[in-house]
Parts: C-alpha cells; sequence; structure tokens
C-alpha cells in the first residue's frame, strides 16, 4: 500500500493532473456555451456531457478511468443523480479559445508522459463530450420545429477542439 496519489502513480504532478481532469468539465462548459440556449437545453447538454465523462470511468484505460473518477468526484455523479451545476461563461468565445489552449498543452503533456494508447483514448474521449453536448439539444426553430442539431458556432468550437487534440 503507497500514500502516493494514483497520479503520480501516472507520471503526472499534480498541476499536470489539475489540467487533464479539469479538462473534460471545460470541454462541457465551453461545447454548451458555444450558441445560447434556453435553460432546458443548457441542462439537457450538461446532463449529456456528464453522462459522457462518467461512461469515461469504464474506460480500458488506465488514464481515461482515473480521469474520468476524479472528474465525477468533483462535478458529481449523474448515476447516483447528482447533478453539477451549470457554468454560463460570461465570455463564451473566449472560454472556448481557453479550453482549446489548454487541450493543445493536455496533448502535448500525454505525448511526453503516457502512452500512445492512453493519450488516443483521453483525445478521443473529450472529442466525444463535445460531441454529445452540442448533439443533445437543436438550436433555433419554434417549439423545437426546424432547428438545428450543431450549429455552426458548436461546430467550430468541436473541430478546434479535435485539431488542438491532434497536435
Amino acid at each position: 500500500m503507497t500514500d502516493r496519489p494514483l497520479y503520480t502513480e501516472l507520471g503526472f504532478t499534480d498541476a499536470e493532473w489539475g489540467l487533464l481532469t479539469g479538462l473534460p468539465q471545460s470541454v462541457l462548459t465551453a461545447a454548451s456555451a458555444a450558441t445560447p440556449d434556453s435553460a432546458r437545453k443548457t441542462r439537457a447538454e450538461s446532463a449529456a456531457g456528464l453522462d459522457r465523462i462518467s461512461d469515461g470511468r469504464a474506460s480500458a484505460s488506465p488514464l481515461v478511468a482515473a480521469v474520468a473518477a476524479a472528474a465525477v468526484a468533483e462535478a458529481g455523479d449523474p448515476e447516483i443523480g447528482e447533478e453539477a451545476p451549470v457554468i454560463e461563461p460570461a465570455d463564451p468565445a473566449g472560454y472556448a479559445a481557453d479550453v482549446v489552449g489548454r487541450a493543445a498543452e493536455a496533448a502535448a503533456l500525454l505525448a511526453a508522459k503516457a502512452s500512445t494508447a492512453d493519450a488516443e483514448t483521453y483525445r478521443h474521449w473529450l472529442v466525444e463530450i463535445a460531441d454529445e453536448v452540442v448533439g443533445a439539444a437543436s438550436s433555433g426553430g419554434l417549439l423545437g420545429i426546424g432547428g438545428e442539431t450543431v450549429t455552426e458556432s458548436e461546430r467550430t468550437f468541436r473541430d478546434d477542439l479535435a485539431q488542438a487534440l491532434a497536435g
């Protein structure tokens, strides 16, 4: 039995672990804020993103499973009815740019310190979170009719995220 935190066993410092465990919730928030929606739609997007984050705990990747467990412990476990607070950034575009920048930092960190499989699984998981969030509720239209499933700003965030994670 060791008293060392799990992230040190995985080869990361406290600051590096903070980056990796904070990104899933940040991706959820940025993807949801990419297009202003009603409170109901924002809650649906948040729930979809939290479910995808929670699903990461069952990943075959030890890194993703550990990051997901840490993220769920921080944000709340949807499987037991916990809900994370909905965060609405004052500057959604600036927040999205910050998240994309941190994603690029995480990709470089993973390239240097993680196995290829763990790095690829983590990157793919973050894009899946964004996909779940942007596809969870349509935007625009009238009474849910004629809206876009994924808006241009949501698609742009998702694509920018994927590009940053690709390195």
